[in-house]
């Protein structure tokens, strides 16, 4: 169209189903580029998106349109002369509500040229209206112009400047005939297009219950969607715990085999060993017998033991029976000390009184 977009935006787009009318169609593999253009040949508001090569929209905004917000990030509107609904699913709320707010301005101004629009059609047909109303005034003047000139032939040269007047009237009057004959066809054309518009705008307006009717079906089919995809999400999870549980069961089998392989080993082991058995079952009756000695032995070192520890406990008691004597003696040894200091001091005295 050569025109800059008036708004632009990204999202997913859907088409309904045309044979069940209910069940959505993904128009896009991935979220693209939505905009709205006002194309100025036509004078009209349009909504366009294209894939690639591929045009998924390309809609023409009538006054009678609307924009329906079914959750928090899909809107869809009907296009009677597409004959199909558009769904547009965006990444975020926000995005749908600006979408949303850009639809309502352009279906006003959409609705402002279409008034605009027809007020140039019924000025176009007045002025068609009053050239044709002039039109018997100027074959009525061309006739009293016609009897003129057949008196300005018998007149002479006098009269050749009203002739070529004359003539030059025919001329006028010509043209005006083909521009009435222009303006006829222009008229039919229009209303021709206006019953067209008038078609369409009765054929819109007796969709819209159905389409609301629709609308209400692709909500509760969407409430019923999302119930199933919570069911799914939690069936998910539930194989998720499955798949986690398994995973824990593998590695505890693992566990288990590689005890299973050690145990295997030990038995192996335990095989050998009992070849070895009757060897080792002499070796322990010759043990056995020595041990039966060595206790004999023992019981022999723990009588002498009783006997010495009862020897030690009478040599204890001697050592403190000699203890306290030698305590004693001491306590004597330092009271005799004492008296021959004293008596030391004495004599030193008695040299130096000397």
């Amino acid at each position: 169209m050569g025109e800059q977009p008036i708004f632009t935006t990204r999202a997913h787009v859907f088409q309904i189903d045309p044979n069940t009318k209910k069940n959505w169609m993904p128009a896009s593999k991935q979220a693209v580029t939505v905009s709205y253009f006002y194309d100025v040949t036509r004078n009209s508001y349009r909504i366009i998106s294209v894939d690639g090569a591929k045009v998924i929209i390309n809609s023409t905004i009538t006054p009678n349109m609307t924009f329906t917000k079914t959750s928090q990030k899909f809107g869809q509107w009907a296009d009677s002369r597409a004959n199909t609904v558009f769904g547009l699913g965006f990444s975020s709320e926000q995005q749908l509500t600006k979408f949303a707010e850009k639809f309502q301005e352009v279906k006003e101004a959409a609705k402002i040229a279409k008034d605009k629009t027809q007020e140039k059609i019924e000025t176009s047909s007045n002025h068609s209206q009053e050239s044709g109303r002039e039109t018997p005034s100027s074959t009525q003047a061309s006739s009293v112009n016609g009897t003129d000139d057949e008196k300005a032939s018998h007149a002479g040269p006098a009269d050749t400047h009203l002739k070529s007047e004359n003539d030059k009237l025919k001329i006028a009057l010509t043209q005006s005939a083909a521009n009435v004959k222009k303006w006829e066809i222009e008229l039919q054309t229009l209303r021709e297009s206006n019953a067209r518009l008038t078609t369409a705008l009765q054929e819109s307006a007796a969709s819209v219950e159905q389409w609301k009717r629709q609308f209400s079906i692709c909500r509760d089919e969407n409430d019923q969607l999302r119930n199933k995809i919570d069911e799914l999400e939690e069936q998910c999870s539930e194989i998720n715990r499955e798949k986690e549980k398994n995973t824990q069961l593998k590695r505890r089998i693992e566990e288990l085999e590689a005890e299973l392989r050690e145990k295997e080993t030990e038995l192996k082991d335990l095989r050998k060993q009992s070849e070895i058995i009757p060897q080792l079952m002499s070796e322990c009756e010759y043990v056995s017998e020595k041990l039966e000695a060595a206790e004999r032995d023992n019981q022999n070192l723990e009588d002498k033991v009783r006997s010495l520890k009862t020897d030690i406990e009478e040599s204890k008691y001697r050592q403190r029976h000699l203890k306290v004597e030698l305590k004693s003696f001491l306590e004597v040894l330092d009271g005799k000390i004492d008296d021959l200091h004293d008596f030391r001091r004495g004599l030193s005295k008695l040299g130096t009184d000397n």
